[in-house]
């Protein structure tokens, strides 16, 4: 059993992706509004090292604007087919350009071009619109490279606390916890 929850982290990812019949790397984001509403929606993790979860979107959406006035966040990836979870909090930083170019590239050329004709969470009049402006952007771009637009990058959630919960037998649960403690981590366990 390990005591770096990076490696249990990235040992529980491998099974997930084995199992999860669908987005094995999806993920809720739990941000803060200005009203200190809580909000909450489903990401995709995108890239996982010891400096944290990263995932990319439009920087003028809701959930940028929340991270930008509040730059802390929590995550949960929900294994159902495993019966396991994982918890991450921490605070939230700008992934640099460089990586977020690299990553953009990788994208499907569609997926591409949905991110220069989207205004993220903003109130849209018709599905038509959207569209409209989708083949816009087509024609715009026709014959050449997509180039990243310069409102859409990566976020990266530092973990500050990790928590591994496993279900077991009568709800007798099993919950690993570890507190950044310097530059290593304090490892406990948690009462199911």
């Amino acid at each position: 059993m390990t005591n770096d929850p990076h490696a249990l982290f990235r040992a529980w990812m491998a099974e997930a992706r084995a199992s999860e019949l669908n987005d094995s790397n999806a993920m809720a984001l739990a941000t803060v509004g200005a009203d200190g509403m809580p909000s909450v929606r489903m990401v995709l993790l995108k890239g996982h090292d010891e400096r944290g979860f990263v995932f990319y979107t439009n920087r003028e959406s809701r959930k940028a604007g929340e991270l930008a006035a509040d730059p802390q966040a929590a995550l949960l990836f929900h294994w159902k087919s495993l019966r396991r979870q994982v918890r991450i909090e921490g605070p939230v930083s700008l992934v640099s350009d460089e990586e977020s170019d690299a990553y953009f590239a990788t994208r499907s050329r569609d997926s591409q071009l949905g991110a220069w004709a989207s205004d993220q969470s903003r109130p849209l009049d018709a599905r038509a619109t959207f569209e409209a402006r989708f083949e816009e952007v087509q024609a715009r771009f026709e014959g050449g490279d997509v180039p990243r637009p310069p409102h859409w990058g990566g976020y990266r959630v530092t973990p500050v606390r990790i928590e591994f919960w496993q279900d077991r037998a009568h709800r007798l649960h099993e919950r690993r916890v570890f507190v950044r403690d310097g530059d290593g981590w304090q490892e406990g366990l948690l009462y199911p």
